[in-house]
Formats: C-alpha cells, sequence, structure tokens
C-alpha cells in the first residue's frame, strides 16, 4: 500500500503529465510500464507548493496500432497509481463504429416498444 496519489493534469506532446501528493519527508520512485516493460524518461520534480509534477513521455516508437496501455507505478510498494489508454489504427475507428450502430439499434427498438406502450395506454 502506498500514500502516495497521482492525479492527471493532461497528456500534451506526447508528454503525460500528472500531479503526485504524499509523503514529504521521501522521494517517490516512479517508473512508466508498458508491455511488462520500464519506458525509460518518467521524471518527478518536487515544487513549490509540497507537490511533485510527474512527467512520463511515450516514445513514437511505442505508438502503435490497436490499444496501447500505460500504467504509472510506485516501485518501492508496487502499487500502480495511475493508467492512460492510447487507440490508434483503421480497426478502432471500425469498432467504434459497430458500437454505434448497435447502440442506434438498440435505440431504435426502444423507440418503437415506447410508441406502442403510448398507443396501447392512450
Amino acid at each position: 500500500m502506498t500514500d502516495y496519489t497521482l492525479l492527471k493534469n493532461r497528456l500534451h506532446a506526447g508528454v503525460w503529465e500528472g500531479t503526485l501528493t504524499g509523503p514529504k519527508d521521501a522521494s517517490p520512485v516512479l517508473v512508466l510500464r508498458h508491455d511488462d516493460e520500464i519506458v525509460p524518461g518518467l521524471t518527478t520534480e518536487f515544487s513549490s507548493d509540497g507537490t511533485w509534477v510527474v512527467r512520463a513521455p511515450v516514445p513514437a516508437d511505442r505508438i502503435n496500432d490497436d490499444v496501447q496501455t500505460y500504467v504509472i507505478v510506485e516501485e518501492n510498494s508496487n502499487t500502480i497509481l495511475s493508467s492512460f489508454t492510447i487507440f490508434a489504427g483503421d480497426q478502432m475507428a471500425d469498432a467504434l463504429q459497430v458500437e454505434v450502430d448497435l447502440l442506434r439499434a438498440e435505440l431504435d427498438l426502444l423507440k418503437r416498444a415506447f410508441r406502442k406502450h403510448c398507443v396501447e395506454t392512450a
């Protein structure tokens, strides 16, 4: 168990940024993991407000078609503090389109049933 809390601020220009709060008497040891490998480049910087600014660059060679999930882990306790997912590729657009089509079909079914119910009770 860890006493740290990591909140995402943004993902900008290929760098995930967040704010880490926790004990001030110890420096956190964080790593970015992808496909169970450590991704180099994560930095923590203590700020004047008593929190740490965490920056985790996402290397271009790690961005591929499909779903890519990254996790930020506190190494001493092996606790996942945050995660983010990047979706890319044509198959993702197709999968989302299928989901939208299914939702439309279900909505049409519900509308027909509701209209039928309204006619029967009127």
